[in-house]
Order: C-alpha cells, then sequence, then structure tokens
C-alpha cells in the first residue's frame, strides 16, 4: 500500500498510548499523527487534524469516548472511528456503535489484530472483536427498532446495501456493479440519509436484521 494511514489515538493510559505508538512505527504504511488523553482533547486535536483513523478508548475524563464519537461525527461525518477499549458490555457496545464508531477493537486483541482492523477501517470496512461481533449476531434475533424511512430505497441502492453488509468497500462496490467509485458513494450516502443511520455499520446491520442480507 502507498499510502499512509495517518491514525490518532486517544487513551487516558500513557501505558497504552506509548504501546501503540511503537507498534505504529513499526509500520511503513502508518504515522501515529497525534494522541489524546481526555475526550475534550481528542475532539479538538482530531477536528484539527482529520486523521484518516481515530483509535478510540471509551473510558475517558472529561468527555466520554462515546460523547467524543458524537461530537466528532456532527462536526466530521466522515470520520473513521475504531473503538480500542477493554469493556465489552452492552451498555457500551451499542451506544459506541450507534454514535457511529467503524470498529469495535478489545484491549486483549493481539497487535496483529490491532493493525488489520485499523486498515479494514481506514478501506471503508468494519471491524468488530469477535466477542463484538457475538453480541452484534444477538441483536440480530431482536425485534428490530429502527426506524422505517419514508423514502423507500431504490433497486440500485438495495443491491448496494447488500453488498455494504457483505463488508465491501465503495471500490470493490463499484468494481462489482461497473460504477464510479463516485457514484456509489453518492448511493451509499442516500441510503443513510433514508434510513436514519450513522454509518456503514449501523447499514449492515440494518440489511442483516431486516432480511436484506444474511450472515452466510
Amino acid at each position: 500500500m502507498s499510502e499512509i494511514i495517518r491514525v490518532f489515538h486517544a487513551d487516558d493510559h500513557a501505558l497504552v498510548r506509548e504501546g501503540v505508538r511503537a507498534l505504529i512505527d513499526t509500520e511503513a504504511d502508518m504515522k501515529l499523527i497525534g494522541e489524546a488523553e481526555n475526550g475534550a482533547d481528542t475532539v479538538k486535536r482530531v477536528l484539527a487534524l482529520k486523521p484518516d483513523v481515530v483509535l478510540m478508548d471509551l473510558q475517558m475524563p472529561v468527555m466520554t469516548g462515546t460523547e467524543a464519537i458524537i461530537t466528532i461525527k456532527e462536526e466530521m461525518p466522515e470520520a473513521r472511528i475504531l473503538v480500542v477499549t477493554s469493556f465489552a458490555d452492552d451498555a457500551n457496545v451499542f451506544p459506541a456503535i450507534k454514535a457511529g464508531a467503524s470498529g469495535y477493537l478489545l484491549k486483549d486483541s493481539s497487535p496483529h489484530d490491532l493493525l488489520l482492523a485499523i486498515r479494514d477501517v481506514y478501506n471503508g470496512r468494519s471491524s468488530l472483536h469477535p466477542i463484538i461481533a457475538h453480541k452484534v449476531i444477538q441483536e440480530l434475533n431482536r425485534p428490530s427498532d429502527l426506524p422505517l424511512t419514508e423514502e423507500p430505497l431504490t433497486a440500485r441502492e438495495l443491491e448496494i446495501l447488500r453488498y455494504i453488509a457483505q463488508g465491501m468497500t465503495n471500490q470493490e462496490i463499484g468494481d462489482q456493479l461497473v460504477l464510479s467509485e463516485r457514484t456509489v458513494r453518492t448511493h451509499v450516502s442516500h441510503i443513510l440519509s433514508k434510513l436514519h443511520l450513522a454509518n456503514r455499520t449501523q447499514a449492515a446491520l440494518y440489511a442483516l436484521r431486516e432480511g436484506y442480507a444474511s450472515l452466510e
């Protein structure tokens, strides 16, 4: 990969930040461009630096990680945020995903898994720790409380929604449908707007819950 992934890391533990910094320094295609130890500073620095991927702890002083995600996404909807935390309970997982996190990794993950997750989120894919993925699958079996759109999706939008649920990037969808990446990006924007969703992770969950796609 020739492009450099510009990473920002938010965590209130200096030892964790040092470890992630050392890990990213080993990768030729990544660069750590900033750090913060609380949610408020994270928001301020992310909006100024506009990193490609934000690594976000959830339990931080001044402002929580979830609150920071909400604030960042309001100002920078295209922000790609990967939660990296020790907490796997529903009270943390689903609010973070609902707020707009593109991925959710636990701190017991291997360095390889973290690097893979960063690349996945950078490339527009969702990245979920296996425990979190299991929670999402369990959530699929519950009655849907997602709002019904007053403006139905077109046949093309439904087709793209199915590909989103398969974890495909805009470019991969474009190659499949013989469309430009820009055209696919426009369709994805319309899908999210019509369904009142924040990101591709929520769109994939919606597609699975409503039967437009399957886990097979």
